[in-house]
């Protein structure tokens, strides 16, 4: 668990020359006498002069830093139900308590985990934290803690520094018009609104500059986040400065949510008249002084403005799929060398053979045929000419489950009204309902799953494979690596938005039901039962409850049937199963009589050590510049503990790649991101709502 606010544990120091101050930290919770993890907290990386003015990166500190304690956050309205009752089904008792001071103008802090013991020469990879939640949360949230993730890479022998921070949202991250560009124009800053992504960019420059004094290396910085965190990391891979001065140098996107965006400073000044007239300000001098708590009743939720500062040229066209010159090109021959500003992934194209690990099963699990240099063919338009960082992206399987309370309330007459006036098209509405099976005589005890996969389609799934697909095409079909993650949480026991964080952080508690079930396998009895074939072409172990081939269960997903994968029985037959040097397929049919033994819920702490530490040890590797899995592959996470790299037509059956071609691109991705976010966000008050 998190260090509690008052630590009681020896204080680290670290006396940095460059910034001429001595940081006192805490000594974490995970350390241990051989690997000791330092945390230094609410370490102040930018200032701001004003509201609605671009933050600058601080440079002045006092000669003695408190470093022990979280800084504040941006202002926000508290969630009736917290994140973790809401999201993560977790109790209230197993919630560590948290109180962040909130200050709009001391908000812009972060966080540092780190190796004890590190010096200037250490130079470790650094992965920055961005994370999401829209206009509520903070980086200094106890399920961000890095202190178990820096714990598993020093114990995987690939230590790494993790940073978490805070920065604007909401309108104060926002809030754009033309009148707020020329105010910030006259006081010499370009651009408006966006500050939120400005202030994350000054994160990242502080940490540029000045993270080597605390054992990291500059030139290996890794930006990863979840949710609209991750969709602000697209923004930044997208931004002017990303292509002219980057300081990162790889990216990990995990389920991007788009907020509906202001196409330009037009019809973003637009809604901010609104907000102005409901609060009776005429004058900017005026709108600044408002008291924040005014501001944050208003409860709208801003994303990215294009400015004509921010974003590269065309920039949105990114978030939806190619036109007509759309070519494929995953699996097409790379050609010339691109010439990048940072160091791509270090690999070597010629060689090959195995690569140094600690043990032969962690070998088995990163060994890859050969580590590419990524290259991009010089006769295809470019969005990013000079800054083509390698990514990693995937999304889970129901991520709109993070708006299933709003989703319920909806009728089907009333979602067959509300698509008909978005599209303003009967053919293109038609293909939309039919695609998923909406009309106005859906069951209402039916039409609330078919909205959930619509809205998460819309929102999550479709624009997180159309980014997956630009991105490869501008890096020539190499650079990319796809993951899908279907897990079941550990404390709602389905695949839910946000579920992968419990498992990359791993630092939410197991429910005891997880533990209770794990205990009462009799694994040794079990494994005496089993018939083992081995498969060299697979590259991790199957257990399914009939005689079940992994090629079949492909086949399956592909056609739309039901996959038959068994129990987390699979996690542990993996663990016992380490020492074998060929990666086996097991077919596991249960005896007479033991039917009751596949009713064990579907994530046991066997289950969740494996889906943890696959994530964990992938991510690590990505940041020590290796290749995580064979870009010709998907990466499955779950459902029931299944990890491994999987052929690519699988993905065919765990998505609806098809659905989305004929009834999203005709549509484009504008029109299909506002209906998604209309339906996520439920009926309007006393309008085509279910009758109780």
């Amino acid at each position: 668990m998190p260090v509690p606010e008052t630590s009681t544990e020896p204080f680290p120091k670290l006396h940095h020359l460059g910034l001429e101050t001595t940081f006192c930290g805490i000594e974490h919770s995970h350390s241990t006498p051989g690997a000791p993890i330092h945390q230094y907290r609410g370490i102040k990386y930018a200032t701001i002069p004003a509201r609605f003015r671009q933050s600058r990166v601080c440079t002045s500190y006092p000669p003695i830093t408190d470093a022990s304690k979280h800084g504040p956050i941006c202002p926000q309205i508290r969630p009736k139900k917290t994140v973790e009752e809401n999201l993560f089904g977790i109790p209230q008792e197993d919630i560590p308590m948290q109180k962040f001071k909130q200050d709009e103008f001391e908000c812009l802090n972060l966080n540092i985990t780190c190796p004890g013991g590190l010096t200037p020469r250490s130079r470790i990879p650094v992965m920055v934290w961005v994370h999401g939640g829209g206009d509520h949360g903070s980086g200094s949230e106890w399920f961000y803690d890095g202190g178990a993730f820096v714990r598993k890479s020093i114990q995987y022998g690939k230590p790494v520094i993790l940073v978490t921070f805070n920065f604007r949202m909401g309108l104060l991250g926002f809030a754009a018009n033309a009148v707020i560009r020329d105010d910030n124009k006259a006081a010499g800053e370009e651009g408006t609104g966006n500050y939120g992504l400005r202030d994350q960019r000054r994160a990242n420059e502080w940490v540029h500059h000045h993270i080597s004094e605390f054992g990291g290396d500059p030139s290996n910085i890794t930006l990863f986040g979840s949710g609209s965190g991750a969709a602000d990391i697209v923004c930044h891979l997208l931004s002017r400065a990303n292509a002219t001065q980057p300081i990162f140098h790889r990216s990990i996107i995990q389920s991007p949510t788009f907020e509906p965006t202001h196409s330009d400073i037009g019809s973003a000044g637009w809604y901010l008249s609104r907000v102005m007239s409901t609060l009776q300000v005429s004058s900017i001098e005026k709108f600044r002084s408002i008291e924040v708590e005014k501001l944050l009743r208003l409860g709208q939720t801003l994303w990215a403005v294009d400015d004509g500062v921010f974003f590269v040229e065309g920039w949105q066209n990114y978030i939806g799929p190619r036109t007509a010159h759309h070519t494929h090109l995953e699996h097409s021959k790379p050609i010339g060398k691109i010439g990048y500003l940072n160091p791509p992934i270090t690999g070597h194209s010629k060689q090959k053979g195995k690569s140094k690990s600690r043990s032969r099963s962690a070998l088995r699990r990163l060994r890859s045929p050969s580590k590419p240099t990524f290259r991009v063919s010089e006769a295809l338009p470019t969005l990013m000419d000079n800054t083509l960082q390698p990514l990693m992206i995937g999304d889970s399987s129901a991520d709109s489950l993070l708006w299933s309370n709003s989703i319920s309330l909806w009728t089907s007459a009333g979602v067959v009204r509300r698509l008909k006036a978005i599209c303003q098209s009967l053919s293109k509405t038609s293909s939309v309902l039919r695609a998923y099976d909406i009309s106005s005589y859906t069951p209402d005890d039916e039409i609330t799953d078919r909205v959930l996969e619509l809205v998460n389609d819309a929102r999550v799934a479709w624009p997180t494979d159309c980014i997956a697909r630009n991105a490869a095409h501008d890096r020539g079909g190499n650079g990319v690596w796809r993951f899908v993650f279907d897990q079941e949480g550990p404390s709602r026991g389905m695949p839910h938005h946000a579920a992968d964080l419990m498992y990359l952080f791993d630092n939410a508690p197991l429910p005891a039901s997880a533990k209770l079930a794990a205990e009462s396998m009799d694994v040794d009895s079990f494994l005496d039962g089993m018939d083992i074939s081995y498969d060299e072409g697979e590259p991790c172990v199957t257990v399914s409850p009939g005689n079940h081939s992994d090629e079949e269960d492909e086949e399956d997903e592909v056609r739309g049937r039901p996959r038959t994968r068994g129990s987390s029985f699979s996690s542990t037959l993996v663990a016992k199963c380490e020492n074998i040097t060929r990666r086996p397929t097991m077919t596991v049919t249960p005896e007479e009589g033991d039917q009751d033994e596949w009713l064990i819920a579907p994530v046991d702490e066997y289950s969740y050590m494996r889906v943890r530490d696959a994530m964990q040890e992938r991510w690590i590797s990505f940041a020590h510049g290796e290749v995580p899995w064979r870009e010709d592959k998907v990466f499955v996470f779950g459902p029931e503990g299944e990890t491994g790299e999987r052929s690519k037509t699988i993905f065919e059956g765990r998505r609806r790649r098809t659905l989305w071609k004929e009834a999203f691109e005709p549509l484009g991705p504008t029109l299909v991101q506002k209906f998604g976010v209309e339906l996520s966000r439920g009926p309007a008050p006393g309008a085509d709502r279910i009758r109780t």
